[in-house]
């Protein structure tokens, strides 16, 4: 009977130590699938002014966008959907992970100024990881002298610059910056010209004195716009509507600034294969 007994212990002791040993061997498992997982999808955070802003995602909470904001469109806004698993095979140099997720925090309005002033940019610090990306697009908003509110100068603008690029890479992360997108004005001669002055070469001299990568975005999109012609980009890209055709807009709208769905998307490709370019 107390042999029997002494068989039965032996027999729970073993049971237990096999069930605590295969509960860890889950647990570490689950671990370092956890891990793997986190660590196969990579950030690229957008950090800018309206034209890259995202107005679908929570952009003003308790309105309907299709009803108080559409058809404007951030390019930011459809970023994402360049990054399917085919085209990282374009950016293997810039991208090491399996997945991409793009994380818009641009704003309208926002300068670099403004956009530090906020604590925006101190979030996005909070969340940046190593090896994320950071594409920086201003200039809009810095630029705008009748605005006091959000001006920068050429100075203030270089030195919020200077920061970002600096703290990002404090992070192990990676700057990337760009001029800024071309405004639908001024038109000569059937080209688009340069609107943003020094506005356009601050980011140029910063990415030279702080060997930072650089999309210029303000020459790409004036060539780009310039080939599909005034008329076209006017009416299909800007955000130049019609009276009465969007809800938003009842009374139309002349802006050539914004951005509709499919000015978005070109400027969107314009920035991807800038990405590309960087890339080899």
């Amino acid at each position: 009977m107390i042999q029997l007994r002494k068989i039965i212990v032996i027999a729970c002791v073993a049971f237990l130590f096999q069930a605590c040993t295969e509960n860890k061997k889950d647990h570490s498992e689950e671990t370092i699938q956890e891990e793997s997982t986190h660590e196969s999808t990579q950030t690229i955070f957008l950090i800018g002014d309206s034209t890259m802003a995202n107005y679908a995602d929570n952009y003003e909470p308790g309105k309907d966008y299709m009803k108080t904001r559409y058809p404007v469109t951030g390019w930011g806004q459809v970023f994402q959907q360049f990054f399917v698993k085919d085209s990282l095979t374009e950016l293997k140099n810039l991208i090491n992970t399996d997945s991409v997720i793009v994380d818009d925090r641009a704003r309208g309005g926002r300068s670099t100024r403004t956009f530090f002033q906020e604590g925006r940019w101190r979030k996005v610090v909070q969340d940046l990881k190593e090896n994320d990306i950071v594409m920086m697009q201003f200039g809009h908003n810095d630029a705008a002298e009748n605005k006091p509110e959000r001006y920068v100068n050429i100075e203030g603008y270089k030195e919020f610059l200077r920061l970002f690029v600096s703290q990002t890479r404090e992070k192990g992360a990676r700057p990337i910056i760009l001029t800024p997108v071309a405004r639908n004005y001024p038109w000569e001669n059937n080209h688009l010209q340069n609107v943003h002055g020094e506005y356009d070469k601050a980011p140029k001299d910063i990415a030279q004195e702080m060997n930072v990568e650089l999309i210029d975005l303000n020459q790409l999109s004036m060539n780009y716009f310039s080939k599909k012609g005034k008329d076209f980009v006017s009416k299909n890209y800007f955000m130049n509507l019609p009276a009465g055709k969007y809800e938003a807009y009842p009374e139309g709208q002349d802006d050539n600034t914004h951005f509709q769905p499919e000015g978005a998307k070109a400027v969107a490709q314009l920035v991807f294969t800038g990405l590309k370019d960087l890339n080899k």
